[in-house]
C-alpha cells in the first residue's frame, strides 16, 4: 500500500490537471498487453499499424514485467494543461543519473532489456542520447497513437473532472475518492492505495498539495514509486467505453422516445454525465449544430442543465431528465 498523508492546507490545494504525456506513456501498457482492457481494443489495432518494428520494441521496453513504467517519462504537471511538447521538454531535461535510475529501479529485480542496456552500463553521454532517443520515439507515437484522438479523450476527461467536482461539493473529500477505484480509500486524513507492486511507504505531503491526474489508459491507480516526488495521483476516468463506440446507444424507453422524440431519449440517455456538444454529435455520427437544436428544446424544458467549462459548454440531465429517463 502507498499513501498520501494530507493536511489541511493540502486538501485545500487538491487540484486537477490534464496531461497528454501521462496518457501518451501510460498507453504503452494496453499495447503490449491488450488483456489489460478489451475497451481498447479497436484503438490497439488502428495504432499497431502505424508504428514501426523496432520503434515498437523500443517503446514497449520501457514498460516492465510487474507493467511499472519509469517516473521520470510522467513528470508532475505544474499547470492544469500543459501542451505535449511542453511536458516532454521536462523529459528532455532530465539529468542522466535520474534516467538510469529510474529505468533500472522500474525493471528490478529484472535485467534492463536489450534496448535499454545503455542506461545500466553506458557513460552519462551514451544515457543522454538514450533518453534523447526516447523523447524523439515519444514524439513520434504521440502524433499517431494518441493526438488523432486527444480531443475526443480530452472531452472525456473534462467530464470526469465535472463528475468529481460535483461529487466534491455535494459529499467533501470522503465522497470525492469513494468511488474513484476499488483500490483508493479515504481513511484517517490519508488517501490510501492498495494493491501496489512493492514495498508500500507514506509519503506526507507537507504544504505541496494533491494533484489528480484522471486518464483514460490508466487500468488501476498509478501513484509515483518514490517519496520523493510530490503527491500525485494519475487514476482511470470514467466514461471511457465512450471513447471507441461507433455507434450511439439506444434509448431504453420506447414511451419516452414517443413522448419526446427518438433522438432527445437517445440523448437523455447520454447526458448521464457532462457531455459537450461536439462530443455528443461525434457519438451520435451528426454535426453539432444538429445536436444544439435538440439540447436547446431539451434545456427550454429543463431536462438538461448546462455549465460553461473553459470554451465549451457541458450538458447534463437534470433530476426532472433522470426521472423521466428513468434512472
Amino acid at each position: 500500500m502507498i499513501s498520501f498523508e494530507l493536511g489541511a492546507e493540502d486538501l485545500a490545494d487538491t487540484r486537477f490537471a490534464l496531461s497528454p504525456l501521462h496518457e501518451t506513456v501510460l498507453s504503452l501498457r494496453v499495447l503490449r498487453e491488450p488483456g489489460l482492457s478489451a475497451l481498447h481494443l479497436p484503438w490497439r489495432r488502428a495504432v499497431l499499424g502505424r508504428l514501426d518494428g523496432p520503434d515498437a520494441r523500443l517503446l514497449l521496453s520501457l514498460v516492465a514485467q510487474r507493467r511499472t513504467l519509469p517516473d521520470f517519462l510522467t513528470p508532475r504537471p505544474t499547470t492544469f494543461f500543459a501542451p505535449f511538447a511542453d511536458e516532454l521538454a521536462v523529459v528532455r531535461r532530465t539529468p542522466p543519473g535520474l534516467v538510469r535510475r529510474g529505468l533500472r529501479e522500474t525493471h528490478a529485480p529484472d535485467p534492463l532489456p536489450e534496448p535499454l542496456r545503455a542506461a545500466s552500463s553506458g557513460t552519462d553521454a551514451e544515457v543522454c542520447a538514450l533518453r534523447d532517443a526516447l523523447c524523439d520515439l515519444l514524439e513520434r507515437y504521440w502524433s499517431v497513437a494518441i493526438e488523432p484522438w486527444w480531443p475526443q479523450i480530452r472531452l472525456v476527461l473534462e467530464a470526469e473532472m465535472t463528475y468529481r467536482a460535483r461529487r466534491l461539493a455535494t459529499g467533501g473529500v470522503r465522497l470525492l475518492f469513494a468511488d474513484m477505484h476499488p483500490d483508493v480509500r479515504w481513511r484517517d486524513n490519508a488517501l490510501e492505495i492498495h494493491g501496489m507492486i512493492g514495498d508500500g511507504f507514506c509519503t506526507r505531503a507537507a504544504g505541496r498539495g494533491l494533484l489528480l491526474v484522471p486518464l483514460v489508459f490508466a487500468h488501476k491507480p498509478a501513484p509515483p514509486v518514490t517519496t520523493e516526488v510530490a503527491p500525485v495521483l494519475a487514476y482511470p476516468s470514467r466514461g471511457v467505453a465512450t471513447l471507441w463506440a461507433d455507434t450511439p446507444p439506444s434509448a431504453s424507453s420506447g414511451a419516452l422516445a414517443e413522448l419526446v422524440g427518438a433522438t432527445r431519449a437517445r440523448l437523455l440517455v447520454q447526458l448521464e454525465e457532462p457531455l459537450a456538444t461536439v462530443e455528443i454529435a461525434r457519438r451520435f455520427r451528426v454535426t453539432p449544430s444538429a445536436v444544439s437544436q435538440h439540447l436547446r428544446v431539451l434545456f427550454a424544458t429543463g431536462l438538461v442543465t448546462r455549465a460553461r467549462n473553459g470554451r465549451q459548454v457541458l450538458y447534463r440531465r437534470t433530476e426532472l431528465g433522470d426521472r423521466l429517463a428513468g434512472r
